[in-house]
């Protein structure tokens, strides 16, 4: 296995697609985690927890669907979406000083 921060951070980073294009937030990290977990050091556990992130991340907005409409889900978008925003940022940065990422309130779907 090769030591690569850079593509770990890049990883991370990836997870912004989601603001740019609209999509590309998950499917991207999950094929670099999907094709690289092999062969470069840690990036399947940080890849894991991307992907779980984004799942996650995914299951709490559809959650706040129905709550606009009672103003609750308003607020819980605005939430997930500074969480998507700033903790993709926080872990690259993390990754790149060879920490291990934290992901709040993240459920474990892929272990």
């Amino acid at each position: 296995m090769r030591q690569d921060n850079q593509l770990i951070v890049l990883t991370h980073l990836s997870q912004l697609l989601t603001f740019i294009t609209g999509f590309g937030g998950l499917i991207v990290p999950f094929i670099i985690w999907a094709t690289q977990k092999e062969t470069v050091y840690k990036m399947d556990r940080q890849g894991k927890d991307i992907i779980n992130f984004q799942l996650s991340i995914l299951i709490y907005s559809l959650i706040c669907i129905p709550l606009v409409f009672i103003l609750v889900g308003i607020l819980g978008f605005v939430i997930i979406g500074l969480l998507a925003f700033v903790l993709p940022i926080v872990n690259a940065i993390r990754a790149s000083n060879g920490e291990s990422p934290k992901y709040p309130l993240s459920l474990n779907f892929i272990s």
